[in-house]
């Protein structure tokens, strides 16, 4: 009998299951809710734009219950923590065996996020590390500016 080792990702419902099991955690139909919600999703939430689509389909979830499920979906590796300075914490989904390295451009006027890969960056950033004999194990790299729409605002009207 042999063994087939299988390359595909692993579905994150899954993992998230096996993490609640393994830690005896208890799971909810609110909490599954929050996380197929928040798999569904693109970009970079916080937990109210997260708690405002899930109570479309279920308006008695409550904020705090979106703060947990984001904390564990954090814990198990399914999500990322994200500060953009704007005082918002922001999550933003981690497909497993899919997550590409990606860096982020930040308008500090209306906040919109631009995902950006580089090759020529990160390779850089390699050597500049190598340079000092440190080894990275990861890093972030997030670039706060003023985009081009709200570039062509007067100043005065940027948000």
């Amino acid at each position: 009998m042999s063994l087939v080792e299988t390359t595909s990702p692993r579905d994150p419902r899954d993992v998230l299951r096996d993490f609640i099991t393994k830690n005896g955690l208890k799971n909810s139909r609110q909490r599954e809710l929050i996380a197929e919600t928040f798999f569904a999703s693109d970009g970079h939430l916080s937990v109210d734009e997260l708690l405002e689509r899930v109570r479309v389909e279920d308006p008695k979830v409550g904020q705090a219950t979106v703060y947990r499920t984001m904390k564990l979906l954090a814990k198990c590796g399914l999500a990322e923590v994200r500060q953009f300075g704007d005082g918002h914490t922001r999550y933003e989904h981690i497909a497993l065996g899919e997550h590409e390295h990606h860096d982020h451009l930040i308008c500090t006027s209306c906040g919109l996020i631009i995902e950006f890969v580089n090759p020529q960056i990160e390779t850089l950033q390699d050597a500049v590390a190598d340079a000092h004999g440190f080894l990275v194990d990861h890093h972030k790299m997030e670039l706060y500016g003023i985009c081009a729409d709200c570039q062509k605002l007067p100043a005065g009207e940027r948000v």
